[in-house]
């Protein structure tokens, strides 16, 4: 009995997903539970799976082509079955080379400058990345992939250097470059470019539309004296790599701390009611090659530093290479966004729905602070709590930020 390949859900905020890779060509023998193709998500490259045994009879959707929940991208069936009622009358699509699928570009991908690689070398690439090389008159065979199984994303291109045509010819002479004529020479290529919306940027910009606007928020800007904390990773260090922690992993435990003392903090605006938690399930805000993203420690209160940390790394990475699964984020309770490594002082940071607030972190700076009676060096960071006013005073919020002040000026405090 023929199958249909659907678009499924893969994600809880999946509204469409974005056909990425087939990796079965049509007349290929299929069991259920075999991987079918690569559907990019709102926030990551997941599996698409087979839901029947059969061959697949059908390839409806081409790479790059985007498709709602719910649409049928292929067929599973007998060899000799009729499908002409489940494709509509369609053609089937042609099973492609191995070597071709790899590159096949996106829909939007026409117009290419003339003598443009278009070949992904012994690993894959992503559309964007293609795109990139090609306007900028790079091969993709000499790349080497940083993203998942070797493929090439937008930032290898980027590290990879610029390789600029130059309309007109130069002529050296004594080590300087001479235009011919008298004229400059000038830049080839197009004057701007379209890119066309990954899934996880439509997905910020619906999220950013739902937060910015709807909620009335206020901010609560706080400076706190980082010195000890400083001092703590140091001994840290000293004590061995494995006790290594970053000042955002301890930046998480406070704050996880501190919401379990101010729950009315720790909450999620439901509309018609507030959600309280009693467990502090900490968003890390990582950024991709497409946007933001924000995988969840969970339970971080009751977490050494050392978990805490390895867990960030480990999820941060797989942010970065579109691997992170469904449950890694979501259900945050509250979020934390760093910049500080960025070396921005101070920053206000958008609330990520139905969370009622988020932490903006800056850099950690040499100050000098006036105490008995002279100025001393101090580490100082400055830190901003956005604020959900539907669910959080200024008055709550300020008396969080107080314990999160006591904590980090105070780490030990933390072992109680």
């Amino acid at each position: 009995m023929a199958t249909k390949v659907m678009m499924e859900a893969l994600s809880p905020t999946m509204e469409e997903g974005r056909l990425v890779k087939w990796l079965k060509n049509v007349g290929d023998a299929v069991k259920s539970g075999d991987t079918l193709a690569e559907v990019e998500t709102d926030k990551a490259i997941m599996e698409l799976v087979a839901r029947g045994d059969g061959v697949l009879r059908a390839r409806l959707v081409e790479e790059g082509a985007t498709a709602p929940i719910g649409q049928t991208l292929g067929v599973i069936a007998g060899a000799d079955e009729d499908i002409s009622a489940l494709t509509g009358g369609a053609a089937p699509a042609p099973a492609a080379p191995a070597a071709e699928a790899a590159v096949a570009p996106a829909p939007a991908e026409t117009a290419q400058p003339a003598g443009a690689e278009q070949r992904s070398g012994p690993g894959r690439s992503s559309p964007l990345a293609r795109r990139m090389a090609a306007e900028k008159g790079l091969n993709l065979a000499n790349i080497q992939g940083s993203g998942p199984g070797g493929r090439v994303v937008m930032r290898d291109i980027v590290n990879s250097g610029t390789a600029t045509a130059v309309a007109g010819t130069a002529t050296a002479v004594d080590g300087t470059a001479t235009a011919v004529d008298g004229t400059a020479t000038a830049v080839a290529g197009p004057q701007f470019k379209d890119v066309p919306l990954t899934q996880m940027r439509k997905t910020i910009a619906r999220r950013l539309g739902e937060s910015i606007g709807p909620i009335p928020t206020f901010y609560l800007t706080s400076e706190i004296d980082m010195t000890n904390v400083s001092k703590l990773r140091e001994q840290m260090v000293a004590a061995g790599e494995q006790f290594k922690v970053s000042v955002n992993d301890i930046v998480i435990k406070a704050v996880a701390i501190a919401l379990t003392r101010h729950p009315e903090v720790n909450a999620h605006w439901l509309g018609e009611s507030i959600r309280y938690f009693s467990g502090a399930h900490i968003g890390m805000a990582v950024a991709t090659d497409d946007g933001l993203i924000v995988p969840v420690i969970r339970d971080a209160h009751r977490k050494g530093l050392g978990a805490i940390g390895t867990e960030a790394r480990e999820l941060a990475k797989k942010a970065r290479e579109r691997k992170l699964q469904p449950a890694e984020y979501s259900g945050g309770t509250f979020s934390v966004s760093n910049l500080g490594m960025f070396g921005i002082d101070q920053f206000t940071a958008i609330i990520n729905p139905p969370e009622a607030a988020i932490l903006a972190v800056g850099a950690t700076e040499t100050k000098p602070v006036y105490e008995n009676g002279q100025f001393v060096p101090r580490q100082r960071m400055r830190v901003t709590l956005s604020c959900d006013h539907r669910v959080i005073d200024g008055a709550v919020g300020a008396r969080f930020l107080q314990t999160l002040r006591q904590l980090l000026q105070a780490p030990m405090m933390m072992l109680f």
